[in-house]
């Protein structure tokens, strides 16, 4: 069975400013964005399940990079998140964009991590981005999670592991005088680092509108809350699209139900 979905092979670097993206980043060596794999349907199931997990219930601090357009990833090769600095790290207050690289054989092999902010930790290398985390090496079961990655991701960020260091001199840095690491890793998360998420989410009511909204989509209905969200706080109509009386924020929501529903 063949599966043509080119819309899903789009560039990653599409999506980034260059100056996110550390100088090897950019090289053939780094990613091959331009070569993004046709994944497998099998493969392609699995990646999308995950997905659709996490753009429903993502882990603390953790965020998926997703279209504007239909609210969901561009890719499913290669996955875009942002991650939150933890509290009480040299990196609190800054947000750090990596990439998750499927292969053909995912889940049976680990997906590749790469940061793609520039970012001063012992496990991140300061070259390619590349993250070495035990997840994704001998820790790895085809029934990890991207959801349970990422979260391993963050968790590296509050405790660094130097003894398996692609950063020798973050890694000297951390063991010998924290100070030192602390100071320098704020001083780059503070210069790279984001300074929110890039993908905002109306959170407003979400939660306990959405059992009642996909009643009245089955049922041919609009929702009755995303009608009040269209109209505002006074009923105003003022903001809804003339051609389809629609507002440009609900006519998104719909849209990424309809994609999540598709996955």
């Amino acid at each position: 069975m063949q599966s043509s979905k080119p819309s899903q092979a789009t560039s990653t670097s599409s999506l980034l400013p260059t100056s996110l993206i550390p100088t090897a980043a950019r090289s053939a060596s780094y990613g091959n964005n331009g070569n993004s794999e046709n994944l497998p349907p099998r493969t392609l199931a699995r990646v999308a399940r995950d997905v659709r997990d996490l753009v429903k219930s993502p882990p603390e601090g953790v965020r998926l990079v997703l279209d504007g357009e239909t609210g969901m990833p561009n890719s499913l090769s290669e996955i875009l998140a942002e991650i939150e600095g933890p509290e009480q790290t040299p990196y609190h207050a800054h947000y750090f964009q990596l990439k998750l690289v499927i292969s053909t054989d995912f889940p049976n092999t680990p997906p590749r991590g790469y940061f793609l902010t520039k970012i001063y930790h012992p496990n991140v290398d300061p070259q390619t981005g590349a993250i070495c985390v035990n997840t994704l090496k001998k820790d790895w079961t085809p029934t990890t999670s991207l959801s349970h990655v990422l979260t391993v991701i963050r968790c590296l960020l509050i405790v660094p592991f130097p003894e398996s260091s692609l950063n020798d001199e973050a890694g000297k840095n951390f063991m010998e005088s924290y100070d030192e690491y602390a100071r320098r890793a704020k001083l780059l998360a503070g210069v790279h680092g984001l300074k929110g998420w890039s993908t905002p989410v109306d959170d407003s009511n979400e939660e306990g509108q959405e059992n009642n909204e996909e009643k009245d989509e089955e049922d041919g209905k609009m929702p009755a809350g995303v009608v009040s969200n269209a109209l505002g706080k006074n009923g105003s109509r003022s903001n809804i699209v003339k051609s389809g009386g629609v507002s440009k924020s609900l006519e998104k929501k719909m849209n990424k139900k309809k994609s999540l529903k598709r996955l």
